[in-house]
């Protein structure tokens, strides 16, 4: 029988974020697919996990996905981690679940950890309703992007980095006004975790002030 491939969310940021089933099953599958080995070898060190590891990112997720559907095809079990959060949300796993299951593999996906949802849950904006955009465009379709999203309804919910959250923030208010509620978390579950809240014009002049470090997550207010 054809083994199962797990996708298992790792915390984003405090180690106890992690669940009792992703413990258990990192110990019982026999590889680990991680994006970085160094990072994931610290958490599996914290666990005492031995499961093997092999490399599984965005440069050679093409490339080996064929060789870890056959380990899965000969009976193998795998569990395909991201360095924080759950794989594909932003993150590499995506090619893998999809041609796990073009092989017929049975691929389950732990609950657990992501970013989005406790910076939307803070933000305080409407939750019930939203879209989860991950990245911006950094150039190509990003001017296209922007202008599709101003007529968006629905909470606005977005990934980005520190050294490009201004450049963000300041097209946001172009194409959607200076005026719009928003809030910006970083370092969710972290030691220095924060959410500065205020429109849009009022999040960069505090960006600008004082800026963010670490994982971000900007939450804005739909149309």
């Amino acid at each position: 029988m054809a083994g199962i491939l797990y996708i298992v969310p790792t915390p984003i940021g405090n180690l106890e974020d992690i669940t009792f089933r992703a413990l258990k099953c990192l110990k019982e599958v026999d590889i680990i697919l991680a994006e970085d080995t160094r990072t994931s070898g610290k958490l599996l060190q914290h666990y005492q996990i031995e499961t093997p590891m092999r490399a599984n990112h965005m440069h050679n997720e093409h490339r080996q996905s064929a060789q870890f559907v056959e380990q899965l095809l000969a009976g193998q079990h795998i569990a395909l981690i991201s360095d924080a959060g759950t794989p594909a949300i932003s993150d590499p796993g995506y090619l893998m679940v999809r041609e796990a299951l073009k092989a017929n593999i049975d691929v389950q996906c732990l609950p657990g950890a992501t970013a989005l949802i406790p910076a939307l849950v803070v933000s305080g904006l409407p939750a019930h309703n939203f879209s989860f955009e991950g990245f911006l465009p950094v150039k190509k379709g990003r001017q296209s992007k922007l202008k599709a999203l101003a007529m968006e309804e629905r909470t606005l919910v977005f990934y980005e980095s520190p050294h490009r959250i201004n450049r963000s923030l300041r097209d946001f208010i172009e194409h959607l006004g200076a005026e719009r509620s928003a809030s910006l978390s970083r370092e969710i579950s972290k030691k220095f975790e924060e959410t500065r809240r205020g429109t849009l014009a009022e999040l960069l002049a505090s960006c600008e002030e004082r800026p963010p470090k670490g994982e971000l997550v900007l939450c804005i207010s739909g149309k």
